[in-house]
């Protein structure tokens, strides 16, 4: 997806240097851009005006996709998955009820608001920051519209610094973040690039986004990784002492004295056993059942959540990942909704 993402780049560059009007493509990418948001904000107007005609709920999920690529380190597939989780999500080889009875075709319960479209705004030659802000944009469109709140489909995981500052500037302050990794994500830049999927989470804490952030599932941390976290004060739980900590990290609570709590579920914080769809396959890792009990026993107010890093490119087991996705996108829809 990189290649694909810089052809147009690349292409622009050329017809700046044939003497093209600056201002001619400027004005094109920007109508690119309003198009895109207009179609986000008009659907989360129908989805949040349908939702509140319905009567009867304080919270209800809205799906948006953010299929971007380019900033993995080592494979771009995770670009592709938006469109494979919600064909796992209504593929009809199980119910439409979530574990707790939740039924996911009350629009209560679960919208979707349709993917940004990433490629294509990269076509036009807009670059990172843009994009970045964006991507904040768009979530702010779906929080305009209450009861909705955004679960965010990547992408790779860079995507969760627009998406919590978007969620963080709607809200007026920051959030609590439960992150499950098997990575901190957390170094200045990797490879000189600020915005990789290795750094989402310096970006939010820089920014005052997070108040508090814990990282459950790691175990692959070097030491700049831990030093990141000792300077952020992030609270790091690797699984070489899950056994010790399984207690707590299945009974938290999270949120009081700030604006909510935002979940990022990176694929990978699961054994490869369960998850083997993943760039950055990592042994030891969390169980599927470990993973619901840390989010279905969570007591917090969600005001958003991801799920990142799955790559459809990588699995071969007859779709497996992408229900383990689908699934952990319905158990977040119904701890999300009330």
């Amino acid at each position: 997806m990189r290649n694909v993402g810089k052809m147009g780049i690349h292409y622009l560059h050329k017809l700046n240097a044939a003497n093209v009007p600056k201002e001619l493509i400027e004005n094109g990418q920007n109508r690119v851009i309003e198009a895109s948001l207009t179609l986000i904000r008009e659907r989360a107007k129908l989805k949040g005006e349908l939702v509140r005609a319905l009567g009867g709920s304080s919270a209800s999920a809205s799906l948006l996709g953010v299929p971007l690529g380019h900033n993995s380190s080592f494979l771009q597939g995770p670009a592709f998955a938006p469109p494979r989780i919600r064909e796992a999500i209504w593929c009809g080889s199980t119910n439409s009820t979530t574990e707790e009875g939740k039924e996911l075709e009350d629009p209560r319960i679960m919208t979707d608001v349709g993917d940004v479209p990433v490629q294509e705004i990269r076509d036009c030659g807009v670059d990172d920051d843009r994009l970045m802000s964006i991507i904040s944009e768009s979530v702010k469109l779906v929080m305009q519209q209450p009861p909705l709140r955004p679960l965010v489909l990547g992408g790779d995981h860079s995507i969760s610094f627009p998406v919590v500052r978007g969620v963080s500037e709607h809200l007026g302050g920051p959030v609590d973040i439960l992150h499950l990794d098997a990575h901190p994500d957390i170094y200045h830049e990797f490879e000189g690039n600020k915005y990789s999927h290795a750094s989402p989470f310096a970006r939010i804490m820089e920014g005052g986004y997070a108040r508090r952030l814990l990282q459950v599932g790691i175990r692959s941390i070097n030491k700049e990784g831990r030093e990141q976290g000792k300077r952020f004060g992030v609270e790091q739980y690797e699984m070489r002492t899950f056994s010790r900590d399984r207690n707590f990290l299945e009974n938290l609570k999270l949120g009081e004295g700030v604006k909510g709590v935002y979940i990022s579920v990176d694929l990978d914080c699961l054994d490869p056993a369960f998850a083997p769809g993943v760039s950055h396959i990592e042994p030891g890792g969390l169980s599927f059942r470990d993973v619901l009990n840390i989010l279905q026993n969570l007591q917090a107010d969600v005001v958003a959540a991801d799920v990142v890093e799955f790559n459809p490119q990588r699995d071969t087991v007859d779709g497996m990942t992408a229900m383990v996705a689908a699934k952990l996108v319905r158990e977040l829809s119904a701890k999300i909704s009330n």
